[in-house]
């Protein structure tokens, strides 16, 4: 059921509102406030789905309720209630976070739209919520070797800042997870964050791909394209694998950290970006400058802080851990109950040479869920975890 606060000094006029919502919805629940102070006590100990408020009030006029309300609970929409020398204000109030407004006297259709368009919006924002934190628990790390602190250690004091970091490691080894808890943790977290896996896009369209390009730039260019950079702007962008970036890419790279400017292809128009760059590769980009593969400049730009993401091998403390991580997943998206590995099994499997890393510790874990007994044994790691 959806809960509605009505806050309007004008008895009519709230009656009117109250009759309306509550004879066009049973879902709807409608509450009532004369004035903005009284309207804002009962936000503060209420929640709410939606609030209707007038602009010109006693006490506390709807500007001053709606400045309040979004500094302790932002999620709720506002629609704002005008009399006909009230709507520049109204207007305003849009760019304060207002959903919408409605004038007096209240037009049923255009009412009732609003308040549904609101409605929609307010369930979109919680579904988006749930969402977030969904995502959050797919790029949970798991570990407590010692090895792993010290990466969560260096997210805390980096992900706040601006800075640059490349992120090293072994494929597998998930130099992905600290980029997104480097993301989300930092004050970008509510603004976009872009991958770019800079080893899947074939060389010549790899330029296209992260700046974007103009109708007619090449033969496929049939229309303007904006390209990650732009996509990322005020968020982050994650060049995964970016020692696979060609020379030409990386030299306009360069330029969007030097100058915080882009470039489509076919065009010479500057367009400024504002974009924390986060990248990831398995290479030693050290060795990759000597043999002129990439660019020194470009690597100290990006290296400004260095994240090495340590083998599977090297922290095998955590399999035991990851193991049992992997199963509560795995079940959870099977939906079939969770299985337990022996402890035998476990210090079987942290005996292996893990060459894959996690990732080929998670398949590994996943086939033996499957084709293994009720507790997965030191037998069924024998037969099913082929090594």
């Amino acid at each position: 059921m959806s809960r509605i606060l009505v806050i309007e000094d004008e008895s009519a006029i709230r009656r009117v509102l109250i009759k309306i919502l509550s004879e066009e919805n049973d879902a709807y629940q409608v509450f009532e406030a004369e004035d903005g102070l009284k309207g804002m006590e009962i936000i503060k100990k209420e929640d709410f789905d939606l609030v209707l408020c007038d602009i010109k009030m006693p006490k506390m006029d709807g500007v001053e309720v709606l400045e309040a309300a979004r500094q302790i609970k932002p999620e709720i929409p506002f629609i704002m209630i005008s009399g006909h020398g009230d709507l520049d204000t109204a207007v305003n109030t849009m760019r304060l976070g207002a959903f919408d407004y409605i004038s007096k006297p209240p037009d049923l259709n255009r009412l009732l739209t609003t308040v549904r368009n609101a409605l929609d919006r307010k369930e979109l924002v919680v579904e988006n919520k749930i969402l977030k934190k969904k995502v959050s628990k797919n790029y949970e790390m798991v570990g407590e070797s010692k090895e792993i602190d010290t990466i969560k250690d260096m997210i805390e004091k980096v992900a706040p800042t601006d800075a640059r970091v490349l992120i090293t490691g072994p494929n597998g080894t998930g130099k992905e997870l600290v980029a997104h808890w480097l993301h989300q943790k930092s004050a970008r977290s509510s603004a976009p964050f872009i991958e770019v896996n800079c080893a899947a896009i074939p060389s010549e369209l790899i330029e296209s791909e992260l700046f974007g390009h103009v109708k007619g730039a090449f033969t496929s260019a049939v229309k303007d394209r904006a390209g990650k950079f732009e996509a990322a702007n005020k968020g982050t962008i994650f060049l995964d694998e970016v020692g696979d970036m060609s020379l030409s890419a990386q030299a306009k790279v360069l330029r969007a950290l030097q100058e915080n400017k882009i470039s489509r292809v076919g065009t010479d128009k500057d367009i400024k970006v504002n974009v924390r760059v986060l990248a990831a590769t398995n290479k030693d980009l050290k060795k990759e400058i000597a043999e002129g593969n990439f660019r020194e400049d470009l690597y100290h730009r990006l290296a400004v802080i260095l994240i090495k993401v340590p083998a599977l091998n090297d922290r095998r403390d955590d399999i035991a851990m990851l193991i049992e991580h992997f199963a509560k997943k795995i079940a959870e998206e099977q939906g079939t109950a969770v299985k337990s590995f022996s402890k035998k099994a476990t210090e079987l499997l942290k005996g292996y040479d893990w060459t894959g890393n996690v990732r080929e510790l998670r398949n590994v874990v996943e086939r033996l869920i499957i084709l293994g007994g009720q507790e997965v044994s030191e037998e069924d790691v024998k037969l099913f975890a082929s090594k």
